[in-house]
């Protein structure tokens, strides 16, 4: 059987960590950090991840500020909402949770943050230092990826990593990121990837990530492979408790006896997504006044 990666435990280590650098702000008379979250609208998945956030805060003493706003809120109004948090000197980091409503262009709004506060690592400015030498915030879920793997010691240097999905918030970020940090050999594939299976079956490293349940087959696995299932989607199930369960886009039951690692789902990406937030707003504020 493989090595679980688990998300979950990592995550609870990374708080913990991050507990004790809160405490020793308190224990210098400083403030403590502060996160800002903008919602817009009443979609059910949105406030759920939105409510997780807050929790984590919670956890590890950070302030928080939610900012909820009706889904008829103009693009123009927002973006000053935006701006206001970013003159904020109070506020050290904020994301703007997504979906958007379709009047609003999620692209200007994501521009309109102050990449020093962008601790979704979302911006174009902070998108690009991943390939700099100088790195500023990162993407969030491909940070809690690399930091999985790198607390796991597992070996990326010179192996071939492969990655099924090439969305600007994971699949792009991620394989600039095992390329410069990883120093992997990556191969990017995505829905007009011909024959996906004669590039997955030669991956030391999978990180998937489009959202298709069950996409990934043990027949399209390679033997000792380190497997790492980024997909999240909700299933209607109506014999658990939410009316809903989660799946990833591996087949895990099958997959997993072909594995060295594999992640979970959930319990794998899903909680080092929000470490990785607690993270990037650890060090935006540090950045900010010089921690």
């Amino acid at each position: 059987m493989p090595t679980l990666l688990d998300g979950k435990k990592v995550a609870g280590d990374i708080k913990n960590e991050i507990s004790a650098r809160v405490q020793d702000l308190k224990s210098k008379g400083k403030r403590v950090p502060n996160l800002a979250i903008i919602i817009v609208g009443d979609d059910g998945a949105s406030h759920t991840y939105v409510n997780g956030k807050i929790a984590a805060c919670k956890s590890v003493g950070f302030d928080f500020t939610l900012m909820h706003f009706a889904s008829t809120i103009s693009e123009d109004k927002l973006i000053k909402h935006v701006e206001n948090l970013n003159a904020d000197e109070d506020i050290d980091g904020f994301i703007v949770q997504i979906p958007l409503p379709e009047h609003i262009s999620v692209e200007r709004v994501t521009e309109s943050v102050k990449p020093e506060k962008d601790v979704d690592g979302f911006t174009n400015q902070n998108f690009g230092s991943i390939v700099s030498k100088h790195q500023l915030i990162m993407p969030a879920t491909p940070f809690g990826v690399v930091e999985l793997l790198r607390r796991y010691n597992i070996e990326t240097e010179g192996k071939h990593c492969v990655i099924v999905g090439a969305s600007r918030l994971v699949g792009a970020p991620l394989g600039m990121m095992m390329t410069e940090d990883g120093k992997a050999t990556v191969t990017l594939c995505h829905k007009y990837t011909k024959d996906l299976s004669s590039h997955t079956k030669l991956a030391d490293i999978l990180i998937v990530g489009v959202g298709k349940p069950g996409l990934i087959t043990a027949d399209m696995v390679k033997d000792g492979a380190v497997v790492v299932d980024v997909g999240t989607t909700r299933i209607e199930d109506k014999s658990r408790k939410t009316g809903f369960r989660l799946a990833g886009d591996v087949e895990f039951d099958t997959v997993a006896e072909k594995c060295s690692f594999i992640t979970p789902v959930p319990g794998g990406v899903g909680p080092m997504t929000i470490a990785s937030l607690l993270l990037n707003t650890m060090k935006a504020y540090e950045d900010q006044h010089g921690g």
